[in-house]
């Protein structure tokens, strides 16, 4: 079955993406939750169209996207959690603290766009973690996680 995607699904494709899927994820899970419509040779003629016009609009956010991906590489995040014997977090540090840290920054990254190696950071150090600013422009952030100060 294919299907035009109205909206961005993870693990399957992009906004405006056309992809085949099985009738069942397409008929009892994409359409009736409005993430697609059926790809009928109208709706792809009307989407050519639309993509033409998006095109230079698109061209413009790759640039502002990768003028932001320089800007990461200047950000110096520290993450401050509270730690055990051999540095080991009580808990850990995932993508909503980094989202938040991001946030005191001045940067605006939602955390679905933030992925960590493994889940979750759960020692302290220096980590890196991988952010999808744009569908074609991904950038790498260092961070570190240290002590809640006052801790010994």
């Amino acid at each position: 079955m294919e299907l035009i995607l109205k909206q961005d699904v993870e693990n399957l494709g992009f906004k405006d993406d056309i992809v085949k899927v099985k009738n069942g994820y397409g008929r009892n899970f994409l359409i009736p939750n409005g993430f697609a419509v059926m790809a009928t040779s109208s709706s792809k003629k009307v989407l050519a169209e639309n993509l033409k016009q998006r095109a230079f609009k698109e061209q413009k956010l790759i640039e502002d996207a990768q003028k932001l991906a320089k800007e990461f590489g200047k950000l110096d995040i520290k993450i401050e959690a509270k730690a055990g014997v051999g540095n080991k977090l009580f808990g850990s540090v995932g993508t909503i603290e980094l989202e938040a840290a991001l946030g005191k920054a001045g940067k605006d990254i939602k955390r679905k766009a933030i992925k960590l190696a493994g889940g979750s950071v759960k020692v302290l150090g220096k980590h890196t973690a991988s952010i999808r600013l744009h569908r074609e422009v991904y950038t790498d952030l260092d961070f570190e996680v240290i002590k809640t100060a006052g801790e010994k």
